[in-house]
This record gives C-alpha cells, structure tokens and sequence, in this order.
C-alpha cells in the first residue's frame, strides 16, 4: 500500500512537472511551482526527486531495463541486429504508445542542454547493460572484445537518430518506419560479429 501511494505521489509530481515544463519552459519553472502544481510540498518533492532534470529524465530512465529485459528475452540464434532492433523498438514503441506526453518530454529532453546532458548520462549505463547482454549471448569477454560495446552503441545512436527525427516532425515521422530503416543501414556492421 505504501509502495502504491508512492507511486502515485511520484507520478503526479512528474506529470505536474511535465505540463509546466511543456507550457514554460524548462528555464521558467521552479521546483515550488511543480510543487504547488501537484499539491504537495517542497520537501516532499525532495523526498521523490533530487533536481527538477530527475523529474524529466526518470520518465525515460526504465527504457535502458526495457531494453535489456528485451535483449536477453530474443532467441539466442538471432541475428543481433534483429535482437538489437527488437530491444531498441521495446523504448520506442513505449514513447509511441504515449505519443503525445512522449513526444513533448522527448522534445524537451533534446531541446535543453541541461536534461540532454543527463540523457546521454542514461545513455551511457544502457550501453554498458546491453553491451553485458550481448556478450554474454554471443559468448564474448565484455573486457576484451569490442564487438560488444560497438554492437551497443551503434544501436543507441540508431535509438537517439531515431528520437530525433521523431521529435523533429513534431510525432508526424512513424517511429517504427525511421526505427527500421535505421536498423537497415546498420544491420551489416551489428551481423558482422566474429
């Protein structure tokens, strides 16, 4: 019971969070409006989150689980740019599936250098967890082969390509369309595995 009051104090706290930031601006808001926004106090709001940026960043924070739990759920004797492309697309079709608060929180997050910065922070633990996924999957030593940190990155730079373009046209672009010709284009480097 506590763990749901929990959440849902943390969840109106971010979807407070999210409206203002989307209306204002990431500059104008402060932790007290956010606050006042979802009726509780600062201290409280300290209690959830250390910084207004955790308040944005935690929304995509379960995508680098998902993606993970996505990888190590592909069958073994899959090509890795179809396990990669399946992990890649489990974030993306959680964005889609939320179109319009996704797409304002994406936007926001690539428009402010402040929250791209800690997005890429995330970016950088993800690749580290699929780069562990991959290696063990494909029988690799994570500490001596490159295949699996390269594998790792190339399909988060086909993620963040993706979001952007995403993001750009203002949701207009389909996801999974610019997710599978991103995939297309890297496939031969992710298949060329050794």
């Amino acid at each position: 019971m506590a763990q749901r009051k929990r959440q849902l104090v943390s969840d109106e706290l971010s979807e407070a969070a999210l409206q203002l930031l989307a209306l204002k601006g990431f500059d104008a808001v402060t932790i007290d409006e956010i606050a006042a926004t979802a009726g509780v106090s600062k201290r409280t709001f300290f209690r959830y989150f250390a910084s207004k940026e955790d308040v944005v960043v935690q929304f995509l924070a379960d995508m680098g689980t998902g993606m993970r739990a996505a990888l190590a759920s592909r069958p073994i004797e899959e090509q890795p740019s179809v396990a990669l492309q399946h992990a890649v697309w489990v974030s993306m079709a959680a964005c889609a599936d939320h179109s319009d608060r996704a797409l304002r929180v994406v936007q926001l997050i690539l428009r402010t250098p402040a929250l791209r910065a800690r997005f890429l922070e995330r970016q950088d633990q993800w690749r580290d967890d699929l780069a562990a996924e991959l290696a063990q999957r494909l029988g690799l030593d994570p500490d001596t082969d490159l295949y699996p940190q390269l594998a790792a990155g190339m399909a988060l730079t086909a993620f963040d390509a993706v979001l952007q373009r995403w993001s750009g046209s203002d949701g207009a672009e389909d996801p999974a369309e610019l997710t599978d010709r991103a995939f297309a284009t890297i496939a031969p480097a992710l298949d060329s595995v050794e």
